[in-house]
This record gives C-alpha cells, sequence and structure tokens, in this order.
C-alpha cells in the first residue's frame, strides 16, 4: 500500500512536470515571430529580417543571431517614440504635415523628438549648462600668443632670422617668404600645439623670436612671442553651439528611459522565448 502510494505521488509529478513542460511550449510557440511587444503592440521577427536584409553592409559583417537582440532595442525604442508621437497628436502639426513625403512612422518620430528637443533645451538649460559645468569647472591655464613664419627648409629659415637680426620686420617678411596663411596664431594653451613649437615659444620674452630655426613636422619656424596670460573662460556665444548638442543628446536619452518606464515592454528571442529586461 506504501509502495502505491508513493508511486502515485511520483506519477503525479511526473504529469505536473509534463503539464509545465506543454504549458511553457505553448506559450513560447505563441511568441514564436514575435520579437516584442510594446504596449500590446507587436513588433515581428519579420520586420528586423527586413531590417537586417536592408543593411546589406551590416549583414556581411554580423550573422542574423548576433545582430537580432540589439536592433530588436532599436526597434522597440522606434516603437516607443511612435507611440508617444502619435498620443501627443503629433500628426496634426505644421511641421508633420509640412514634410509628409516622409515615410509616417519615421517622420512622426522626428518631428517629436525635435519638438521635445526644442521645448527643453531652451535659453535658462543652455546658460545653467554653461554656468554649472563649464564656467563652474573651469581652470585657468597660461596662454601664450604667437606669430612664426613657416619655411621648407633650414637655410631659409636662417636667412629669415639674418633679415630680422638686422631690423627687418616680421609681418613683412611673413608675406614674402612663409608658406602659411596663418601668420598670427592667436592665442593656445602648451597642449595645442606640437611640443617642439611650445618648447621653443615659452623660452622667449614677449617681443622676441627665436635665433634657431624651430624643426616640427610641419617644416622650419621663425617664431615670436606676441603675449602671455592667464586663460579665461570662452563667452557663451562661443559655446551654444557645442552646449546646445550635449543637451541634445541628453534629452533624447531622458525621453527614451522616460518612455520605457511609462510603457510596458516585452521581448522575444527566435524561439519566442522572453528576454529579460536589464535594469539600470
Amino acid at each position: 500500500m506504501q509502495k502505491k502510494y508513493i508511486l502515485g505521488g511520483t506519477t503525479a509529478v511526473v504529469v505536473l512536470v509534463l503539464i509545465g513542460a506543454f504549458a511553457f511550449k505553448v506559450n513560447a510557440e505563441k511568441n514564436v515571430g514575435v520579437a516584442a511587444r510594446v504596449n500590446g503592440e507587436v513588433i515581428s521577427v519579420d520586420e528586423v529580417r527586413r531590417g537586417y536584409a536592408d543593411n546589406p553592409q551590416i549583414a556581411a559583417q554580423v550573422p542574423f543571431n548576433e545582430f537580432y537582440e540589439k536592433a530588436v532595442d532599436v526597434f522597440v525604442n522606434g516603437k516607443l517614440l511612435y507611440q508617444a508621437a502619435t498620443k501627443a497628436n503629433i500628426e496634426e502639426t505644421p511641421e508633420y504635415k509640412e514634410q509628409l513625403k516622409i515615410a509616417s512612422e519615421d517622420l512622426a518620430r522626428k518631428v517629436f523628438l525635435e519638438k521635445i528637443v526644442e521645448e527643453q533645451v531652451n535659453p535658462a538649460r543652455v546658460q545653467k549648462f554653461y554656468e554649472d559645468e563649464y564656467v563652474g569647472k573651469f581652470v585657468s591655464k597660461k596662454e601664450m600668443g604667437a606669430k612664426h613664419i613657416l619655411l621648407d627648409n633650414e637655410k631659409t629659415a636662417k636667412e629669415v632670422i639674418a633679415k630680422l637680426d638686422k631690423g627687418g620686420d616680421f609681418e613683412k617678411l611673413a608675406k614674402e617668404y612663409t608658406k602659411d596663411n596663418t601668420v598670427d596664431l592667436g592665442y593656445f594653451t602648451e597642449d595645442l600645439m606640437v611640443p617642439e613649437f611650445t618648447n621653443a615659444a615659452s623660452k622667449l620674452k614677449v617681443g622676441e623670436y627665436t635665433k634657431k630655426p624651430v624643426k616640427t613636422q610641419f617644416g622650419y619656424h621663425v617664431i615670436m612671442l606676441t603675449d602671455v596670460r592667464d586663460s579665461s573662460p570662452l563667452p557663451l556665444a562661443e559655446l551654444e553651439p557645442q552646449i546646445k548638442n550635449i543637451l541634445s543628446q541628453q534629452v533624447v536619452a531622458e525621453t527614451f528611459d522616460k518612455l520605457h518606464k511609462e510603457g510596458t515592454v516585452e521581448k522575444f528571442d527566435l524561439n519566442g522565448k522572453k528576454i529579460p529586461e536589464l535594469k539600470k
């Protein structure tokens, strides 16, 4: 009797395992061909395959299995963005209608991101970034101001120096001899010039020129030091394009993070098995 009971228990366990396996198989089969579900909307594996086929330069280097998982993330981000754009009625905006010749889903994503960036990368945010991240962290360095005459060979460089020694005018000699259109190099810190140039210029006093030709990878230089000063922060107007670019990238990343947190995303491998989301 006891033996029969044990056998029955074992049989029950086996049946449960088989039922579980069957349920997993059915669940997996349900998702075969599904690359992801984004807020309930399906992205098919076929869509990812078409993206792969449309990029032969990638297909030539990476097998589809390696391409797949990263590509699914791209498709998910695109779908999240399109859904958000649709929810925001982006297709009713003048910007969208003006550019309607482009495929609508691509256009909706593009215009939505442009509007988000335009709204968030505003003058106040640019000013704050400039003050906090640039001016607030600025470290002053020694700057040198210099002019140079660039020659092809040492002999000609020595000839120019000889004329300077006799009272020749640096600017006039530069116009006559130099092969570089830029004579006045403005201000620079030591790290911005090749070492040979910096070393020679740093040994001069303001108004002095090098008594020997300075050889670099560009040729032979005759250098005159025009000034030395401590560097100061550049004005906002000069840095604004770079700051806007940095902030735009931040806003795009923040937008995707927000859409992922607010949305429901499920991703599946080629066998229909769910791919776990990595926690950020």
